[in-house]
């Protein structure tokens, strides 16, 4: 099982989405997905679910069905994480519902980080939660892949669970905001990655497993805001073309990046177009933009455009899973 997470402390490139879109398409060719909500903003589980659905899972008391459940013991101080509901949203694809209260777990793991290293094994169930209850999850349902999203953050609940993460994709737009983001994210990366080895080295044997933490660089992927006749802008390009120095820069560490424009490096994985009314559409009836059907209002153009949507999501889907050792399809 490989764990993938999506993620970009600059906010609005397209993270969710992104998570969303693979999901559907590695289960529809044949993978065991399980999608993970762990921002606290749960915008990942709205895209799943109704507000019918929704409201079930948020009542005003507890709330024994989200990710939030899960922690709750814990943060309570009554005892470990509960066993996770997955949600099944088909076959072969469950969702771990999101819960805006997952934010009242940020101070916990703060307080944690630190006292691993004294080798506190209180500090360790509370650091690694979000593994441990991914690891249930996936075994129970059989999962390929867990596909991972969270918030646009540098926060200590974006820490816990990228240290669950084997694999890192980062979103990001042609824009000075996603190159500004690539300077912080890639540094922090580093960081919690040799932070987190230290608190692993400091307590050889446990009870319970421990994630390695690798957060491996996978790529990036790019969102372009504006296409013309299947090439970028020139405003959009123009930004574009500074991504792949950075992202050698900021994220691998290399001191002397080679310059290439995005077509032309290896670690762009995809640039995905900017989907615009398609993707209300799709949301409105809860579908992947590459499902939709005259039936759904999807009409002329719009559903050429949703058959293009496939096409780029299977060439990205079949990328990762590739690079993660997935399954071939």
């Amino acid at each position: 099982m490989k764990t993938v997470a999506f993620f970009n402390n600059k906010g609005g490139v397209g993270k969710t989405s992104l998570t969303y879109h693979l999901a559907w398409m590695l289960s529809d060719k044949g993978i065991r997905v399980l999608a993970a909500d762990f921002d606290p903003q749960a915008n990942l589980t709205s895209m799943f679910l109704d507000e019918n659905r929704l409201e079930g899972f948020w009542p005003d008391d507890e709330h024994p069905h989200t990710i939030y459940g899960v922690v709750d013991p814990i943060l309570e101080g009554e005892g470990d994480i509960i066993e996770p509901y997955v949600e099944i949203i088909t076959e072969g694809l469950g969702l771990i519902v999101g819960d805006l209260q997952l934010a009242r777990f940020e101070d916990k793991l703060s307080d944690a980080w630190p006292r691993c290293l004294d080798r506190d094994q209180s500090a360790l169930r509370v650091t690694t939660a979000f593994y441990r209850a991914l690891l249930k999850a996936a075994d129970a349902n059989e999962a390929d892949v867990i596909l991972m999203d969270v918030g646009p953050n540098l926060g200590a609940l974006n820490r816990a669970a990228l240290v669950s993460a084997d694999y890192v994709v980062i979103p990001l737009g042609p824009d000075l905001f996603s190159l500004q983001g690539l300077r912080n994210l890639g540094p922090t990366l580093i960081n919690w990655r040799n932070d987190w080895e230290k608190r692993r080295s400091s307590n050889p044997k446990t009870k319970f497993p421990l994630p390695t933490g690798d957060m491996s660089p996978l790529g990036y992927v790019v969102l372009q805001h504006a296409v013309r006749l299947d090439r970028p802008v020139k405003y959009y390009e123009r930004w574009m073309n500074r991504i792949p120095p950075e992202y050698k820069k900021s994220v691998l560490g290399m001191e002397r990046p080679s310059i290439s424009p995005v077509s032309h490096d290896s670690h762009c994985l995809a640039q995905i177009k900017h989907y615009r009314s398609l993707m209300p559409l799709a949301m409105e009836v809860r579908k992947p933009i590459f499902h939709l059907k005259p039936a759904d209002g999807a009409l002329g153009a719009q559903l050429t455009t949703a058959r293009r949507c496939y096409d780029d999501f299977y060439a990205l889907a079949r990328r990762i899973g590739q690079a993660v050792g997935l399954p071939e399809f």
